[in-house]
């Protein structure tokens, strides 16, 4: 059961029935506003849900202490907005399709609106990064040829009977790292990977588990986002050949492969940008002034007459 805003109440997963047929028909394809992308991290951002008097959702969550809320598949009347926006610290991803629907209207009623850049999410053709063909590719194709030429490797698809296998790299990245990073996130969606809808592939030399990816279609089976890619990085181009050998793997109707955001993360940010981006999936933020008797300015009335208005009156 999801409550009525304002009640909220912790995202479970049994939760996904009600909220998977919507977030699956979003258009802009931010990375975590699938189920999965939402359940995964629900301890990192303490997300609870409810449902608005208009039956969509609204998400809350916090982050560096901050609070903050998503409207992942609606934008609300300007009164509950307002006690959002009062409620809150801020409003988190507004997409690029409600940015340009609403943000001349929020700019001129106070608020701030900026480009999320840490998270924009990065898309690549699929079909690139199948083929890494062209010299901007070179460098890859050396890694992946070199990798090729030293391991026979194998790919199997994710099942529940290769879970443990894909665990094990886990457990072996992790240690390698000496830090758990999205450590609980990735394996809290390897045993759920199921009920989560997600799909993947399992990588094998010599019949020895040596890297696991994992994702799932979203913009309306436009875009296959890639949420978690772990390895054994003692075998050297072994990250690049999962790249090329997942993206090979994939059906054609996917022309994007979304890779997800960089987190303001330098050295992400450039190895990202080494694979070719064709575009990001934007974002936003909306803040209010940091201003105690900060208040929306009301929206003006339509103007009775003129060209683009409630009519139109001519000079006759």
């Amino acid at each position: 059961m999801i409550p009525t805003y304002p009640e909220f109440a912790p995202l479970e997963l049994d939760a996904r029935e009600a909220l998977y047929p919507n977030l699956n028909l979003l258009p802009d394809g931010i990375s975590e506003f699938t189920f999965a992308g939402l359940y995964l991290f629900r301890h990192t951002y303490n997300y609870r849900i409810s449902r608005l008097s208009d039956g969509n959702l609204v998400i809350s969550g916090h982050r560096r202490e901050k609070s903050f809320f998503y409207l992942p598949c609606c934008f609300p009347s300007v009164d509950l907005f307002d006690k959002l926006m009062h409620q809150y610290d801020y409003m988190r991803h507004m997409s690029e399709t409600q940015a340009n629907q609403h943000r001349i209207e929020l700019e001129a009623r106070g608020y701030l609106v900026f480009e999320d850049r840490d998270n924009f999410d990065y898309l690549y053709n699929r079909e690139d990064l199948a083929t890494l063909n062209g010299r901007a590719y070179h460098k890859k194709r050396n890694l992946v040829n070199g990798f090729v030429s030293s391991y026979s490797c194998e790919q199997r698809a994710l099942t529940k009977a290769r879970i443990k296998d894909a665990l094990a790299v886990l457990e072996e990245w992790r240690t390698a790292k000496g830090v758990d990073g999205d450590y609980a996130a990735a394996r809290d969606a390897l045993e759920h990977f199921e009920v989560l809808g997600l799909r993947g592939a399992v990588y094998y030399i010599k019949n020895e588990p040596v890297g696991w990816c994992l994702g799932e279609p979203l913009a309306k089976g436009k875009m296959f986002a890639i949420h978690f890619e772990k390895a054994c990085d003692r075998f050297k181009g072994i990250y690049q050949f999962i790249n090329q050998a997942f993206a090979q793997s994939l059906a054609k109707h996917y022309r994007y492969i979304n890779r997800e955001q960089d987190l303001g993360d330098e050295g992400l940010r450039q190895a990202k940008m080494t694979y070719r981006p064709v575009g990001f999936v934007k974002k936003y933020m909306v803040f209010h002034p940091d201003r105690a008797d900060f208040a929306p300015q009301p929206l003006e009335p339509p103007a009775e007459c003129g060209p683009g208005t409630v009519h139109e009156c001519s000079d006759d």
